[in-house]
């Protein structure tokens, strides 16, 4: 009965709740969202802010943030794109590694900046969010890689695989499971927790801030380098002006929603992938129930204050506890 207790008051419990009536409350206003096809488009829409997400869930958990993983995202892009254009007869995994590797260079230069400068990680990936953007103008010569530059492989892992479901969306999920892992078993995993929870007594417990800040950076980094593949399979095609852009208010939506705190050391893979799942059911109600796009962000922003309030409301001892502190 005890288990059962806490599994209700889990915080994925009730990010799964909020799906589960989100889903409903739609499918009631427009029954053909509740369908196979419509499933098919979030597990479509999800690979991408998975992806990530996931990276972005370590950041925070370290307390900081990344802003800069929209351009980096396109910077990869842009990168693998020109490696398939001018180098046709390359193989794809030559792609896969220019995306990933530039990615994670990338990150490592925010996580370098941030711990060597001791600058607040917003206003370092504030500024690199820019940065990084010109260079992929530079990079692209402000050139769209287009459809027919993209090899036909890639964009099948789009479309299907041996089990009928996308590659992208097995990729996605096999990305959290290892984040999952990684972040519960590793030695390293149990230390990103513990730096974001008090990161004054993280060094006087033996463990190296410095390091494993740069190393959070360079993975969500090279996550982020990851979803630029992940994009150019999903569309196609990858424009310098566009690709990337606004992806970061994306992905901390997911996160924040998941349950990750923005004060750090709390958060899950569970919570972030029901976060990913909600927004992602969310970007495919929208245009079903004739939203105009143009409401995806004001939506994302109200939910992002709803979650940070809900995040406040557990942290001071819940509702009861909330209303005390503001009564004294």
């Amino acid at each position: 009965m005890n288990a059962v207790a806490r599994l209700f008051r889990a915080r994925e419990a009730g990010i799964l709740v909020m799906l589960v009536l989100f889903v409903a409350v739609v499918s009631l206003i427009q029954p053909r969202f509740f369908s196979v096809e419509t499933l098919r488009i979030v597990l479509l829409a999800v690979p991408l802010i998975l992806v990530a997400a996931m990276g972005q869930m370590m950041v925070l958990v370290a307390r900081h943030v990344d802003l800069s993983i929209g351009s980096i995202l396109g910077f990869s892009a842009i990168a693998a794109g020109m490696i398939f254009r001018d180098h046709p007869e390359l193989p794809l995994a030559v792609g896969f590694a220019v995306g990933v590797l530039s990615g994670a260079a990338l990150g490592f230069v925010n996580g370098l900046v941030v711990t060597v400068f001791k600058l607040p990680s917003i206003i370092v990936t504030l500024g690199t969010l820019s940065l990084y953007r010109g260079l992929l103008f530079i990079l692209s010569g402000s050139k769209q890689i287009d459809p027919n530059d993209i090899p036909e492989p890639l964009i099948r892992m789009a479309q299907t695989s041996p089990i009928d479901i996308p590659w992208i969306v097995i990729i996605a999920f096999a990305v959290a499971f290892a984040t999952w892992l990684f972040l519960t078993y590793s030695q390293i995993g149990r230390q990103i927790y513990a730096i974001g929870s008090n990161p004054v007594a993280a060094p006087l417990r033996g463990i190296r801030v410095m390091p494993v800040t740069i190393l959070v950076f360079t993975l969500s980094g090279a996550l982020a380098g990851l979803a630029g593949l992940i994009y150019a399979a999903r569309f196609g095609y990858v424009n310098p002006g566009i690709t990337g852009v606004g992806f970061e208010f994306t992905v901390i939506a997911a996160v924040v929603i998941g349950g990750v705190s923005i004060n750090g050391g709390a958060g899950s893979v569970l919570g972030t992938v029901l976060g990913v799942l909600l927004l992602g059911s969310v970007q495919v109600a929208l245009p079903i129930l004739g939203v105009s796009g143009f409401w995806q962000n004001a939506i994302y922003g109200g939910i992002i204050l709803i979650a940070l309030v809900i995040d406040r409301t557990v942290r001071q001892g819940g509702l009861r506890g909330l209303l005390a502190r503001g009564g004294a």
